[in-house]
């Protein structure tokens, strides 16, 4: 079974996020859409290392407070299954840099949904900002669209 194991990360400031519209690379299954930071875990590396050096790679900044908020598993027809572990950052150090997967800016939690987002991401980012605890969330895709979702074991309408 080939699962790719990924990190996702919202860092927080005054209620907004830092977010990444992705434009830069070729081939980015998450072209044109805006997300938190983050990527695939490297050999060796635990979630929580793997969290800290994308956000350093992809902000320049330096991870010194966060909250592990859930596991959200992709089954995907058209780009196979991932395990993202997603998390939330409150305090960093560092000046944010450029990224070379797209532009960073902050955006207001009230204005995401206004974004370009995945489906799924909508209802996760709603899960944060009603500060749910810890969570489970499956999300099945075909092609683009979210034919199920499924939190801690139960269906979602």
């Amino acid at each position: 079974m080939d699962v790719r194991l990924t990190t996702l990360v919202y860092l927080e400031r005054e209620g907004k996020y830092l977010m990444l519209h992705r434009t830069k690379k070729e081939g980015d299954v998450n072209r044109d859409k805006w997300i938190g930071v983050g990527g695939k875990l490297e050999a060796g590396e635990s979630p929580e290392d793997c969290m800290r050096r994308e956000v350093l790679e992809e902000t320049g900044l330096s991870v010194l407070s966060f909250r592990f908020r859930g596991i959200v598993t992709f089954v995907s027809d058209r780009d196979g299954d991932e395990y993202m572990f997603l998390y939330t950052v409150s305090d960093w150090s560092g000046s944010i840099g450029s990224c070379d997967e797209g532009e960073l800016a902050w955006v207001d939690r009230k204005r995401l949904s206004e974004l370009t987002l995945w489906e799924g991401d909508r209802i996760f980012l709603d899960l944060l900002a009603k500060e749910h605890p810890f969570f489970s969330l499956k999300l099945r895709y075909t092609g683009e669209r979210l034919a199920e979702a499924v939190l801690d074991g139960v269906p979602l309408a």
